[in-house]
C-alpha cells in the first residue's frame, strides 16, 4: 500500500514552519505517511505592506528571503521531492539552530550539505524561479481558500480529498510516539466535516531545541 500524503506548503525562514516541519519529518519516520514539499513566500505574501510588518523582519521581506525559495524552487525542478526536504533541512539546521544570516555563504553551504550540485545557487539572486515560486505561493493560497502565512498543510479528508490548515503552529517539535499522535490527531480533524478551529495563545517565540 502506498504511504499516505500531506502537502507542506512553506516559506524556510520561517522558524515557526521550521518547527511544523521537524514534526513531519519525524511523523515520516514514525507512520507511513509522505511529505510533499512546497514552497510559499512570505516575502510575496507582505508585497505592498511592509510598513506593517514588525521592523525586525522586514530585511527578510526583500531579496534577502528571495534567495532560499529561489534555490528550493530549482531543486525541486531539477532534483526532485526528497532533494528539497534535504535542501529545507540543511537550510533551517543553519539558520534556525546555529544561527547563520541569509547570505550567498549560506545558500552554498546548504547545498553541500544536501549533497545538491553548487552551480544551483546560481539561481539565489536571479529571476529565473520567481514565476515558479508565485506559482506554488498562489497554490498554497488557493488551496487554504483565502489569503493565509506559512505554514499551510493539507491531509486526506474523509471523503478522499485533501483539508487545509494554515499551521500547526507549535513548539517544541514533537518527536517520537508524541509526533505520531498530533499526526493522527491531525487526520482525525481533517476526518470530521465540520470542523473547522481552534487555537490557543501562543508563547513568545519557538523553542528551536
Amino acid at each position: 500500500m502506498a504511504p499516505t500524503t500531506v502537502d507542506l506548503w512553506f516559506d524556510p525562514i520561517c522558524p515557526w514552519t521550521w518547527l511544523t516541519s521537524r514534526w513531519l519529518t519525524e511523523v515520516e519516520r514514525i507512520r507511513d505517511v509522505q511529505v510533499n514539499w512546497h514552497v510559499m513566500s512570505l516575502p510575496i505574501l507582505n508585497e505592498g505592506r511592509l510598513d506593517q510588518v514588525p521592523e525586525r523582519f522586514r530585511e527578510m521581506m526583500g531579496p534577502k528571503g528571495w534567495r532560499p525559495v529561489r534555490v528550493l524552487s530549482a531543486v525541486a525542478d531539477r532534483h526532485g521531492n526528497a532533494a528539497v526536504g534535504r535542501l529545507y533541512t540543511a537550510m533551517g539546521t543553519r539558520q534556525h539552530l546555529n544561527g547563520e544570516d541569509v547570505t550567498p555563504d549560506f545558500i552554498a553551504g546548504s547545498l553541500k550539505d544536501a549533497d545538491l550540485p553548487a552551480d544551483l545557487a546560481a539561481v539565489a539572486d536571479t529571476t529565473t524561479y520567481d514565476e515558479a515560486v508565485r506559482a506554488s505561493h498562489q497554490r498554497a493560497q488557493e488551496a487554504f481558500g483565502q489569503e493565509t502565512g506559512t505554514p499551510v498543510l493539507a491531509v486526506t479528508g474523509a471523503d478522499g480529498g485533501p483539508v487545509v490548515f494554515n499551521g500547526p503552529v507549535l513548539t517544541p517539535a514533537p518527536t517520537g510516539e508524541e509526533a505520531g499522535r498530533l499526526w493522527d490527531a491531525a487526520v482525525l480533524l481533517a476526518a470530521a466535516p465540520g470542523f473547522y478551529e481552534i487555537r490557543r495563545a501562543r508563547p513568545d517565540g519557538p523553542d528551536l531545541g
